[in-house]
């Protein structure tokens, strides 16, 4: 995740199995024998085969679970639908390989194109080129610098993980009089590093027994959890919970807790890998929650996508267009709902 930049509304309910699931749910166009005639007569998606769509998807190298796992929620995505289309370009993370690759499918033609760029900042030119051609552009995760680059973005809400975290671990933590806190963040130079954090202090101020104690950046990587976390837990005799940013290197932190032999705190992880939800369903050990940040954005993505190139709205909202912009809920997954989550969990 060294290239990650920052990801930023609709926000999608902590009940919802994935933010593409509850994109699916608001586009069926069932009437509502309650609502008005106009709200009836809207346009709006559905999965019945309609206007044939070519949505061209251009990611980065999938070089991460979360990545590689946002790759496959669109692919898995497109086939679903017999009217869609998808031309997948090789994932890169080199900028200049990646302008070529969109340009490539700008060239085709696409009807609609979904970009998660390696870096927003430098593929916003690209962005813009596509849109002055006449192809909406559906922007994922990683931001462009200017919204006039995408007709649509979607993505994650990396202040709301934070905030969810410090939530959840108040709570648990709320009777405990002098109640002390750890965080294992990610790379400190990334916006989306800095938002989590900052959403974490923010949470913790509403439980003012509770002291973040120490802070340590990783690298998003298992070797650098295990090592990062290792050091916490030689500086931190005594704590109550953990704050992990991100499952990967929460592998590394776990060995790091296994191999020391402590099991005294609560830990509460990131992003929804499988191995987390797998550890949070055992109930064996220190890891009790993780937070969301869903790779179903990318299907969500796919889903406006092709709403688009058919010029459709979402069923359930009053508009005839999809929003501009749709941040998906980082809800938080522990014992009680993982069940729910488990087909999402990424590798």
């Amino acid at each position: 995740m060294t290239n990650l930049s920052s990801r930023r509304g609709l926000l999608f309910g902590a009940a919802a199995v994935s933010a593409g699931a509850v994109l699916t749910g608001c586009t069926s166009n069932d009437p509502d024998d309650g609502g008005d005639k106009a709200a009836d007569t809207q346009p709006a998606a559905d999965d019945k085969p309609g206007k044939p769509v070519t949505i061209g998807y251009a990611g980065p190298q999938a070089d991460h679970g979360w990545l590689n796992a946002v790759n496959d929620q669109a692919q898995q995505r497109a086939e679903k639908y017999s009217d869609v289309t998808l031309e997948v370009t090789e994932g890169s993370n080199d900028t200049a390989q990646q302008i070529g690759q969109i340009e490539t499918l700008i060239n085709k033609k696409v009807d609609v194109l979904v970009i998660l760029p390696a870096d927003g900042k430098a593929l916003t030119q690209v962005g813009l080129k596509a849109m002055r051609a006449g192809i909406p552009v559906v922007n994922l995760d990683r931001i462009f610098n200017s919204p006039q680059a995408y007709r649509c973005w979607v993505g994650g809400d990396n202040y709301g993980m934070g905030l969810n975290a410090a939530h959840y671990i108040g709570e648990k933590l709320k009777d405990k009089q002098g109640a002390k806190v750890i965080e294992l963040a990610g790379l400190d130079n990334l916006e989306l590093t800095q938002q989590r954090t900052k959403g974490f202090d923010d949470g913790l101020k509403n439980y003012p027994n509770i002291q973040k104690v120490a802070r340590q950046a990783a690298e998003f990587t298992v070797e650098s959890g295990q090592a990062k976390m290792a050091q916490l837990l030689q500086a931190q005799s005594q704590f109550d919970a953990l704050w992990n940013h991100d499952d990967d290197q929460g592998v590394g932190a776990l060995r790091a807790i296994e191999q020391a032999g402590r099991d005294d705190f609560l830990m509460v992880g990131g992003a929804g890998a499988l191995s987390a939800f797998q550890a949070i369903k055992a109930d064996s050990g220190v890891l009790k929650a993780t937070v969301l940040y869903p790779p179903t954005m990318a299907a969500s993505a796919i889903d406006l996508a092709r709403a688009l190139g058919q010029g459709k709205g979402i069923s359930g909202l009053a508009e005839f267009e999809i929003p501009s912009t749709v941040t998906c809920y980082s809800a938080v997954v522990d014992k009680e709902n993982v069940d729910q989550y488990m087909p999402t969990g990424f590798k």
